[in-house]
């Protein structure tokens, strides 16, 4: 049975910079996502085909919801590739992890089975990272789009003890934000990979399928939920502007 480890092991480093498992799969997610991105730019027609359109369509359906919580079309336009990214990185996270004979791929080193691949979300630095992007991006565009002062007006105020005081909750409640956003994307995605794991030991083959399709869409749904919540906070903190 594969070792269940709750932090991606290092496979190797780079002066002090440590490649781990988890972090090589992210970076192939990442240069699907560029090849992916390159092909389907040259292929762009005027009249789509069934590829261009089904992204169409995600990426029509996607400005709709947005539109719903922005307020306007033009919002949602301008912060669809925030958004956009966000989803479809941790989908094309979340699903390379779980192919199966991702895990598969071991070397000795020692007394220790490394795995080659990881799924990057089953990293708790990789779901910390992404959290602090999203909480850090939301905030500068309620600077760029509020200003400075107007923005850091909701958490230093000092007009009455009161406002000072709620302004201080507001930051401890944008700092739980990155905690509850790492925790949960990782919670979700570790206990999915145990859980595989443990099936394919005990039932190989046929067993684990239904549970690769839950997972699958777990990963989609886990994705959904992260970029969600980024848009939701991104229209707090640009609500008095763009409405």
């Amino acid at each position: 049975m594969e070792e269940i480890s709750l932090k991606a092991q290092q496979l190797f480093s780079i002066g002090s910079f440590s490649i781990t498992n988890g972090l090589l799969l992210a970076l192939l997610a990442s240069l699907v996502l560029i090849i992916f991105s390159f092909v389907f730019k040259s292929k762009i027609k005027m009249v789509p085909g069934k590829v261009q359109g089904v992204v169409e369509m995600g990426i029509e359906a996607l400005l709709g919801l947005m539109s719903s919580v922005l307020g306007t079309r033009e919002a949602a336009e301008k912060y669809l590739p925030l958004i956009a990214t966000i989803f479809i990185f941790i989908l094309t996270s979340n699903w390379l992890g779980i192919l199966p004979g991702v895990g598969s791929f071991v070397f000795e080193r020692g007394n220790e089975s490394v795995a080659l691949l990881r799924s990057p979300a089953a990293d708790l630095n990789f779901t910390l990272a992404l959290a602090i992007v999203a909480v850090v991006t939301t905030n500068f565009f309620g600077i760029v789009v509020l200003g400075i002062f107007a923005h850091t007006k909701k958490f230093l105020n000092f007009s009455s003890p009161v406002n000072f005081f709620v302004g201080i909750l507001e930051l401890l409640s944008e700092l739980s934000r990155i905690v509850s956003f790492s925790f949960r994307l990782f919670g979700n995605v570790f206990a999915g990979e145990v859980l595989l794991i443990i099936i394919f030991f005990l039932l190989p083959y046929v067993a684990p399928v239904p549970f690769l399709m839950l997972e699958m869409f777990v990963g989609a749904i886990q994705a959904f939920i992260f970029a969600m919540l980024t848009l939701v906070f991104l229209a707090s903190h640009t609500a008095h502007a763009e409405h």
